[in-house]
């Protein structure tokens, strides 16, 4: 039987996205005594406001930042003492992986070396919970009745899976090269509030409460499992505290349903007449008839799904009913075949932004520093010249002060972490 694990200083990457605020906001409402620190770019796909449950919290704080950064993801475990990791910040959009498959491969693998990198050389992580899904799997045949349990092959069939499977098998190696407690999770499709419309269920209900068609890729035949937010963000706390190190846990249901029957239910609940409501659309790339996955492992932890799919379903629309501005102008989210170049926080937004620090002399700068002693040190010494990070730190003012007392020319690197004060957000 596991022992229950008991962690202190949690970093959840990606926590203001949908899967992981729901997350965040159980752990910091039923764990008071946890500290749970965020960290999260805010793309286009996150919003601060799905942190809004914790935001008085005392055991919460939220650092905007890239999980790219090797130094402030090194700079947050150290000085947060982090010991356990949630990584959940992804590109998740298959139908955007299919347009812009380079963000995939640089948030979804690279992001996950550099947290494993910076794990490895902190050496304090006690546990890596490593976010994955059961699309590593590839297509489940239409005729299994068994699903995929944790040590079926990996079979990815698109871009974003791909970098998924990738970004486990850094995981994997650090595991067992380096010693790191890993756990992999692998989930079903997830559903319910906050979820950004890019995703079909509040895609669906947003265009039928505005009375425009729902677009179905392909016949609609394609087979998915659904899981309510509650439900998932339950499971997670259960693999935190009881999962082993060293194991995949899948989180799945055996309820399916076809696509074009979650279009049906979306329009009955809204009292829309399917026929008319439903637009055929041209199919993806490819697209994976059916995902079907085992899930006794994580049972025998003690987890099992509550929210049956009708009550899950009213919960949502109620919720987008609600909220229906949440997102603000989601309308390239809407298309029938979203990019990534289009959305809020794309490419060609990135673009825009770039220009706007360059004019506003916001980009990094360097602060050149010249020897006190300009004859001291030979010709050699002169024509060196030398970039030095981390002016603030022990090691890089000591080289600093070493070149000056060389007679070395050098300079100081000004990074973002010379202003620490506006990494975190105080006053929400």
């Amino acid at each position: 039987m596991a022992t229950t694990y008991k962690p202190k200083n949690i970093l959840i990457t990606g926590a203001a996205g949908f899967i992981a605020s729901h997350v965040a906001n159980r752990l910091i409402r039923s764990y008071p005594d946890y500290k749970i620190v965020v960290l999260d770019k805010l793309d286009y796909c996150s919003d601060l406001k799905n942190l809004n449950p914790s935001h008085s919290s005392p055991n919460f704080k939220f650092v905007k930042g890239d999980i790219a950064s090797d130094d402030l993801v090194s700079y947050l475990l150290i000085t947060e003492n982090i010991d356990t990791i949630m990584h959940f910040a992804a590109q998740t959009h298959v139908d955007n992986s299919f347009g812009n498959s380079f963000e995939f491969t640089k948030n979804n693998i690279y992001g996950t070396h550099v947290l494993l990198e910076a794990c490895k050389v902190t050496g304090q992580i006690r546990r890596f919970i490593h976010v994955s899904t059961d699309e590593v799997y590839g297509e489940t045949d239409e005729d299994a009745a068994v699903g995929n349990h944790e040590a079926s092959q990996l079979l990815p069939t698109n871009p974003y899976s791909a970098t998924k499977a990738g970004a486990e098998m850094l995981v994997m190696a650090y595991g067992r090269s380096y010693g790191l407690p890993v756990i992999t999770t692998r989930g079903n499709n997830v559903y319910g509030p906050n979820q950004f419309p890019e995703k079909m269920i509040p895609k669906f209900m947003l265009l039928a409460m505005s009375g425009k068609p729902l677009p179905i890729h392909g016949d609609g035949s394609n087979v998915r499992s659904y899981l309510y937010c509650e439900d998932v963000a339950e499971a997670f706390e259960v693999v935190l505290h009881k999962g082993e190190v060293g194991h995949v846990y899948n989180i799945g249901t055996k309820r399916e349903r076809r696509v074009i029957d979650v279009a049906r239910d979306i329009c009955k609940l809204l009292g829309k007449d399917p026929e008319s409501s439903i637009q055929f659309v041209e199919n993806r790339p490819f697209n994976d008839q059916r995902y079907f996955l085992d899930d006794q492992k994580l049972k025998n932890l003690g987890w099992s799904e509550r929210t049956g799919w009708e009550d899950g379903l009213k919960k949502t629309m109620e919720w987008y009913t609600q909220n229906p501005e949440w997102w603000g102008d989601v309308s390239g989210a809407l298309l029938p075949h979203p990019r990534m170049l289009m959305m809020p926080g794309g490419r060609l937004s990135d673009v825009s932004d770039e220009k706007k620090d360059a004019s506003s002399n916001t980009v990094q700068t360097f602060t050149v520093v010249t020897p006190n002693n300009k004859t001291a040190g030979s010709n050699d010494k002169a024509s060196l010249k030398f970039l030095i990070y981390g002016k603030t730190g022990w090691i890089g003012g000591l080289l600093g002060k070493l070149c000056e007392k060389q007679g070395i020319t050098y300079e100081y690197g000004k990074g973002r972490l010379e202003d620490r004060a506006s990494l975190t957000l105080k006053d929400l």
